[in-house]
């Protein structure tokens, strides 16, 4: 069992966390719910024994594995970091495989390719782990983590990044180890993720946790009675524009794509893809984990290496005519798992925005005061004027993603690409940053390219879908719709 009595952790020089009760026997599950900011990931280090206490009775006797969106983006920078030095040899210098870090501590190859199969990567297995999209990465470390057989296994945000039919094949996986008497810990900020088989339910708020409550308990409290039926945001206004851009003079369409292929090896990504993006419209990019949206969008913003050999048209500019990559990207905005990842650098909130005026990661330039006062008027939106000063790497994982979003909105972009902009959002921010886009682009000239999996996080002003539908021959075709 786990239980945690009256204890208080530390969580920096001036905060700490409290746990009043917490209380999980082998074999059960329970779902822990948290806003931006309010310590998901901290419970779920504590739950894990990462953090010791220093007051309080904590009792583990569950041999415990933890899943979560740092530790993903953690290997994700450590595998960069060595494979990215003049240190090491031409072998040395292979990125990790996935069949190598699944088995990275504890080696069996038998179960690895058992777990493959059912979590539907072992098409991937001799892939590098830093070319996966983000879903296809999760499943890699949650199969990771059960190589070792846990007793517990604590999921911190398990469903983000994953498309429908892998989330329902998650939660299958799940209650299959459920039944199997492993206990399970879910930290999650949508309420549509609380699976039907967790038990015991609880609120994590402000770096506290109070105590589990049996389902019905929970949903009948008034705090989670509020929260569900939250009222809409009060009436805003989005700040300004740096400059007043026109789109008019742009040559339509904005974006042309004329029979792309993009290719691995012997791995099809993208096959005989033609597509158009033209003024006044905002497409959906729709598909499975794996199938080439993130490719797709990273031949447009110019960070995929095949994008100079396919024929590709930007704001009227065929790729590789002369224009610099700083050039496409003034005039666009650009949030998604990757960029993420990157943004490793020291820096504060303020700084993240304002970098947004200059493409970069990080700021390496002195803004102007019109420039600093539209980034803090985004920091009030989003309700962060009080952490103007915090460090951007001490902030929780949703916390970095809304001031990334404010990064790629801060210039009205002419071309806005959001690939997965709600991952880790809680039921509040994300229906706040919807308003955000819906609003930008209908008081702008912004035009919107947006992946999601999760229906429900599209924005109202899209007009255009593109679907990436497989195929029994295997690969995929692509149907356009106008909505």
């Amino acid at each position: 069992m786990l239980s945690i009595n009256t204890a208080t952790f530390p969580v920096g020089t001036d905060k700490k966390f409290i746990v009043s009760s917490f209380y999980l026997a082998a074999g059960n599950c329970c779902t822990l719910i948290g806003n931006n900011g309010s310590g998901k990931t901290m419970m779920a280090r504590i739950l894990n024994q990462e953090l010791p206490p220093e007051s309080g009775e904590c009792l583990h006797q569950l041999r415990s594995e933890m899943v979560s969106f740092e530790k993903q983006i953690k290997l994700y920078d450590d595998e960069w970091q060595r494979t990215n030095t003049d240190m090491l040899g031409a072998e040395e210098e292979i990125a990790t495989s996935v069949e190598n870090l699944i088995q990275q501590r504890h080696s069996n190859t038998a179960h690895c390719h058992e777990l493959a199969a059912l979590f539907g990567i072992s098409h991937l297995l001799k892939q590098p782990f830093i070319a996966l999209s983000s879903g296809e990465g999760r499943k890699v470390l949650v199969a990771q983590a059960l190589m070792s057989q846990p007793e517990l296994l604590i999921l911190d945000e398990p469903f983000d990044g994953l498309d429908v039919q892998a989330r329902t094949q998650l939660t299958t996986i799940l209650e299959q180890l459920l039944h199997q008497g492993m206990a399970l810990v879910l930290i999650v900020n949508r309420f549509d993720e609380i699976p039907p088989f967790a038990e015991q339910l609880g609120w994590i708020l402000d770096c506290q946790f109070t105590h589990l409550q049996p389902r019905a308990a929970f949903f009948a409290d008034p705090l989670t009675q509020q929260l569900l039926h939250c009222a809409s945001a009060a009436e805003f206004v989005l700040p300004a524009p740096l400059h007043q851009t026109e789109n008019k003079s742009l040559a339509n369409p904005i974006v042309a794509l004329q029979q792309i292929n993009v290719s691995y090896d012997e791995r099809v990504i993208l096959h005989d893809l033609s597509w158009l993006l033209n003024r006044g419209e905002h497409w959906h990019i729709a598909g499975p984990n794996g199938c080439g949206k993130t490719t797709l969008l990273h031949l447009i913003t110019g960070d995929h290496p095949q994008c100079y050999s396919n024929t590709i048209t930007l704001f009227g500019r065929r790729r590789g005519s002369g224009e610099s990559i700083w050039e496409i990207k003034q005039r666009m905005g650009i949030v998604s798992p990757a960029l993420h990842m990157a943004y490793r650098v020291a820096g504060t909130p303020l700084t993240v925005i304002l970098s947004g005026f200059y493409d970069s990661i990080g700021l390496y330039q002195q803004p102007g005061d019109q420039e600093i006062k539209l980034a803090r008027q985004w920091l009030k939106l989003l309700g962060m004027e009080q952490q103007e000063q915090v460090s951007f790497l001490q902030l929780s994982y949703g916390q970095q993603r809304l001031l990334l979003i404010a990064r790629a909105l801060v210039k009205h972009p002419t071309l806005l690409i959001l690939d997965e902009p709600l991952q880790g959002l809680d039921s509040l921010n994300r229906h706040l940053v919807l308003q955000y886009i819906d609003r930008l682009t209908a008081h702008s000239h912004s035009q919107l390219l947006y992946v999601s999996h999760h229906a429900e996080d599209v924005p109202t002003c899209m007009t255009h879908r593109l679907q990436f539908i497989p195929v029994a021959e295997g690969g995929y075709r692509y149907e356009t719709t106008r909505l």
